[in-house]
């Protein structure tokens, strides 16, 4: 959690720098690299926009672009469940190894990897699918910033290269970061302090991102999240797995009932 911290501090510098920097428009004769990859989001954009509304060119990429990922964030997905699940047992590491020594730290490392390796679960998966979209929202930006082509189109209510006016963008793409959050920390078996404190920090780093950045993204930050939500239903539903470990504990309880009466029977004859 701390390493995911860590990464969205990153991501959150790095919009606000490049709102500072790299203003030269980007065009087809772009020398740069970066530039390069720059225009080819717009291009892909462009040719999405149906009817001229780069709106609905930003949509339909960002539906494709999470439709590529869906494999990956169905793989965190299941890492982020196993992870939940174990959390009793890591707390009983942590109890059993309480001191600061190197040696206390050492050995509770190593037993935490071995669980992790037991229950087949890479701690890494949660960091991932954000190390993947971190580019996407940086080339976003200047392509929405720094291409002629892009940057003055107007959709509903905003335009596309400068803020929402009347901010309902960034409060929608708040309210999905914070039900995303929500729905996968209900199913959690424990509540982690971290966890839950993350839940609320998220979108409040989204709000305070979008306000001022070009409604192109943050309308990317809408569709994105929105998607979440219902990939989350679908994949991770957490009334589904509360029911799916109330009925295997319910089992569990049967068969040690139904062990003790057999034995009640067995001393009885």
């Amino acid at each position: 959690m701390k390493k995911k911290i860590s990464l969205l501090s990153m991501a959150a510098a790095a919009l606000v720098l490049l709102s500072a920097c790299g203003q030269a428009a980007v065009t087809q004769h772009s020398s740069n690299a970066w530039d390069q990859f720059v225009y080819a989001f717009a291009q892909i954009i462009h040719f999405l926009s149906f009817g001229g509304l780069t709106g609905i060119g930003i949509i339909l990429f960002t539906v494709i672009i999470r439709a590529v990922l869906l494999p990956l964030m169905n793989i965190q997905i299941k890492s982020s469940q196993r992870m939940q699940e174990v959390q009793p047992e890591i707390k009983k590491i942590q109890q059993k190894y309480p001191g600061k020594d190197p040696d206390s730290r050492r050995l509770m490392q190593e037993e935490t990897q071995k669980l992790y390796a037991e229950h087949k679960i890479n701690p890494y998966m949660g960091c991932l699918p954000l190390l993947i979209q971190m580019p996407i929202l940086w080339a976003l930006y200047q392509a929405l910033t720094r291409v002629d082509f892009l940057k003055h189109g107007a959709f509903l209510w905003f335009d596309i290269g400068t803020k929402d006016p009347i901010y309902i963008l960034p409060i929608l793409a708040a309210a999905f970061t914070f039900l995303s959050s929500w729905l996968m920390m209900k199913s959690a078996p424990e509540r982690n302090g971290m966890t839950a404190s993350m839940t609320y920090i998220m979108p409040v780093f989204i709000l305070f991102i979008s306000w001022n950045i070009a409604a192109g993204v943050a309308l990317y930050w809408v569709v994105s999240n929105a998607f979440q939500v219902g990939q989350t239903l679908v994949l991770a539903n957490p009334w589904k797995i509360i029911a799916a470990r109330e009925e295997k504990v319910k089992a569990e309880k049967d068969k040690i009932k139904a062990r003790e009466k057999a034995m009640k029977k067995a001393k009885k004859k």
